[in-house]
Parts: C-alpha cells; structure tokens; sequence
C-alpha cells in the first residue's frame, strides 16, 4: 500500500542539535510505521550546535535543504550587527528572511511532491508563515500546525518588551495562522487553553505533548554501582527565567546549615552555557568545589550522563506564562528512573509530568526555604541508599515517541481524508 505523504516545514531539524529538534526529528522517524511518508522541508545548518548522529536516525528520509539567510552568521565582527538586526527588525523572528527567500521555492516543491498534508512546526514561527503562504496557494491541500511553544502568550516573548506596534503585527499574524489551518496541535493542555482562550479551537485542535524514544537509552553505559557523591545534574539549556539561582542559594544554605556535607556534593550542567552563566553559577557558590561544567553532548550521551546521576534537576521560571510549559528535558528524565528534583509551578504542566509519574518532588521555583529542606531530605535518603523512585510506569509510557507519532498520524489521516 502506498504511503501518503507529508510535507513538513522544520527550519530546526538534524544536524542541528538542542531540544527543538527532538519533536520533529522523532515525528519523521516514526510516521512511515503508520502509513505516512515523510518530506523535510528545513536549512543547509552548518554553524551553531550540531549533533550529526541525530541525521542517522532519518537516513531514509527526503530532507530538501536551503539557505538559512541567517543574520546572525555574518562573519566577525558584523555578527554582532546581525543579531542586533534580526532580533529588533525581523518580525516574527529571525528566520522570517528565510520566509521571505524560499516562498517561489516552497511552491515549486509542492507541485512537485504533490503532498497528501502540509505541516508546520515552531519555533521559529515564520515555519508557519511558509506554512500559511502554501495553503493561501493551494487550498485544497489540508494544513496542520504544531506549536512546541505559545506565541504571542510566550513568556520569554512578554520578557522582550516590544513595541506595541510589533505585538499587533505578530498577534496579526498568529490569528492568521489559526484562522486558516485545518488542524491546530500544542504539546501543553495549558497552552492549549491559552489559545482558545483567543481563538474558537473546539473542533480542530489536540494535545500532543513531547516524549521520550526508547531507542534513545540502548547501548549506554550506565554505572551500576553507588556514586561516592550524590550527583545531581541539569541538562539543557538556560535562559531568561529558567535561571538556577534559588535551587543554588537553597544549596548554599543547605551546606551552611550542615544539613548537607559539601564533600558528598556534585553538581553538574550538561548544556551549551554561556560564559556569562557559568561564571554567574560559579560565583553563588563561592569556594566550594562542587560544580562542574559540560558541554553541549551529542543526545544519546547527554542520556547517559542523566543514567548515571542521582537526582535530575528540572527548572522552570515562575512568571506569567510559564506554568503552560513542560520544557522538552522532562520526558527524557521521567524514563530514566532517576528522582527528579522539579523547581516548577505547582499548578503547571511540568508538574502535572512528575506528579502523575510518581518521579520526584515539586517545588515552587522561588521558595528557598523548602527547597533547602528537600535537598537535605534528598541527601538523607541518598545516605540510606533509599532515594530510588516508584515510577507509575503506564503513565510514562504515554510518553513514547511511537505512541505520539500515532496520534499524530490520525490526525494526518483526518484531515486528508477530508
């Protein structure tokens, strides 16, 4: 039987690396299990972070690469130009010139390909921009959009403090988007309440949150034996509010108070961090010879690094906004049956994830005083050798990337089938 086809417009895709490219990514290698034949439409990445081992899980894939246009990889020292122009003129983001540059391409690719369902993913938004210039020339082809992260709602976007005149172009054109696709996806209830909160959403919308690929875990080396210290690691990246400053000044004070002994301590970043962080992290914690740094690693080791800690330290900021999201590391932290150490909003999507799980504590962000106190109760129970977790498997499991794939799928096969 012939698969059908879909046409996926992803400027983050392999071999660029970092989360954004984990939904995507595991999307196309899962559809054509059911029945869906996948087309990347995405950029030639060449600088930034890359991880090439990402390309090898969609070898079988058509992948239509172009010319990113990317401001910010003007050569030194006008980069620094670039990032100023793309950030303060490009709107939505900037990727909007590569919007701009490949719309004669996109089309001549769709008559082409002939595909059965467009679909488009953000960020960036101007993936749905390209999106929505292909459905207003072929109609007739069904469109489905897929927001990792709100738009003109998102946190990080409010922090920005744009002009009015820039929040009503974009809320302009978020309505557009919403208005002229067939099938509209988020990956957090709380997002999706977000937007019909704006937009009339009823008979055209689900929830597909982020997951984790089992395939993703096989083949590491995991130490099975009890760390001489209790490690506790954060994996990912930092930015805006998702900051560590509460959880250090809690651990801090944990240290002060001999609640802890620092020589039991390791503390770890795995992630692309700036200078500036690393120093910023480095100087909370004084003297103490605690913490270490690790570059971005490619996936499969950034798991491995995650086997072989005790404790997984998630944040998410405490601001408006910011209960609506999972962030992608989430998924990966609950398969590994490791405690997660949740500095998330109690009424958030994140802790609904541990919550319903059974893998770890929730902690507000911000309260100082009772995440000192859980670090002293982990640290107790690591000293007793009783720290493991009893994991509620048959709620992680609706985190497999196969079985998101699916539900995608359907509702590919939905609106194809008009």
């Amino acid at each position: 039987m012939q698969k059908k086809k879909v046409l996926m417009l992803a400027y983050q895709f392999p071999p660029m690396g970092g989360a954004g490219v984990q939904r995507t990514l595991k999307f196309a290698k899962y559809l054509p299990q059911f029945g869906w034949e996948p087309i990347i439409y995405t950029v030639d990445h060449k600088k930034g972070v890359n991880d090439p081992t990402l390309s090898n899980e969609v070898k079988h894939i058509r992948i239509i690469r172009t010319k990113s246009h990317d401001l910010t990889h003007w050569k030194k020292p006008f980069h620094i130009l670039g990032k100023f122009l793309s950030r303060k003129l490009l709107i939505p983001d900037g990727e909007w010139l590569w919007y701009r540059k490949n719309r004669r391409s996109i089309l001549e690719y769709v008559k082409e390909i002939q595909p059965d369902v467009i679909y488009s993913t953000s960020y960036p938004y101007s993936d749905h921009l390209l999106g929505l210039y292909v459905k207003k020339h072929y109609k007739e082809i069904p469109w489905v959009v897929d927001f990792r992260d709100e738009w003109t709602k998102n946190p990080y976007i409010l922090d920005m403090n744009y002009s009015s005149y820039r929040r009503k172009i974009e809320q302009k054109m978020e309505a557009d988007v919403v208005a002229n696709c067939d099938y509209f996806i988020t990956n957090s209830p709380f997002m999706l309440e977000g937007f019909m909160e704006d937009y009339d959403l009823k008979d055209k919308s689900i929830v597909i949150p982020n997951g984790y690929d089992v395939s993703d875990f096989e083949g590491l080396e995991v130490e099975i034996t009890k760390r001489e210290k209790l490690t506790i690691t954060y994996a990912g990246s930092m930015y805006g509010r998702r900051k560590p400053d509460y959880f250090l000044k809690a651990l801090n004070r944990a240290i002060e108070d001999k609640i802890v002994d620092e020589k039991d301590i390791r503390l770890q970043f795995v992630g692309d961090f700036s200078k500036q962080n690393i120093e910023k992290i480095s100087g909370m914690l004084g003297n103490k010879n605690i913490v270490k740094f690790y570059p971005y690693m490619e996936h499969k080791k950034s798991i491995e690094c995650l086997l072989n800690s005790d404790v997984l330290l998630l944040i998410v900021g405490n601001g408006v906004g910011d209960k609506n999201f999972y962030t992608g590391k989430i998924f990966e932290y609950i398969n590994t049956q490791k405690t997660i150490f949740g500095l998330v909003p109690k009424d958030g999507a994140a802790a609904m994830v541990i919550e319903e799980t059974k893998t770890g504590y929730v902690v507000d962000s911000s309260e100082v005083d009772k995440i000192a106190t859980c670090i002293g109760d982990i640290y107790s129970r690591w000293k007793q050798g009783t720290l493991e977790v009893q994991p509620n498997y048959e709620a992680i499991r609706q985190y497999d990337r196969v079985n998101l794939t699916k539900q995608l799928s359907k509702v590919f096969d939905r609106v194809s089938q008009g």
